[in-house]
């Protein structure tokens, strides 16, 4: 019960714990962890020392700075459930940090998302005088939230609408798999139902 005591505290350490849970196998440097996590790097050494202290990462040489998650912690499983497989956004919090970057007519996730690996693209957004700075600034708070690399794609309305058009392998990739709508105008809507 100690561990899990101190498992449960604040927003960084979900974070952080989150990036170690989706990459498994992969060691990060203190550094890494807080550009990754978006997380100041005082916490994340703070956080570091703690999961440390519980064996839910460790290092694989007394030299090595790169900290990894410890496979044998007893209690990946269930954290795993509770911070991984658990909806970690929501459709609202998704729109959200796209508001700003321009007129955005179509907005789908799958992947990451929907806990389904084998989508291509996590996020596929659509829209008109897009801000593709904005775009991937968004994109980088969502990867600090959930703890992995999105993988996504960005088209304009009249590019979007002429490769579902072709059945462009991509867009029929997204659309014809598992996916979720989290943002549609009548518009585009309607050209997706008719390809659909």
């Amino acid at each position: 019960m100690e561990i899990l005591g101190k498992i449960v505290g604040n927003g960084a350490r979900v974070k952080i714990m989150r990036l170690f849970l989706l990459n498994r196998g992969k060691g990060f440097k203190s550094k890494d962890v807080a550009k990754r996590s978006r997380v100041d790097i005082e916490m994340v050494r703070k956080e570091l020392r703690l999961l440390s202290s519980i064996n839910f990462i460790k290092k694989r040489s007394k030299t090595s700075l790169d900290w990894y998650f410890n496979s044998a912690f007893q209690y990946a499983g269930a954290l795993e459930e509770l911070l991984v497989r658990s909806d970690t956004l929501n459709k609202e919090k998704i729109i959200n940090n796209f508001k700003s970057v321009g007129r955005i007519k179509f907005l789908v996730v799958s992947g990451v998302f929907i806990k389904n690996n084998n989508s291509r693209v996590d996020l596929l957004i659509v829209g008109d005088k897009l801000k593709r700075g904005k775009i991937e600034a968004g994109v980088r708070r969502l990867e600090a939230e959930i703890g992995v690399e999105l993988t996504y794609a960005i088209f304009n309305t009249k590019e979007f609408i002429y490769r579902l058009n072709m059945y462009d392998k991509l867009i029929r990739d997204i659309l014809d798999f598992p996916h979720e709508i989290v943002s549609q105008t009548k518009e585009l809507s309607t050209q997706v139902l008719k390809k659909g």
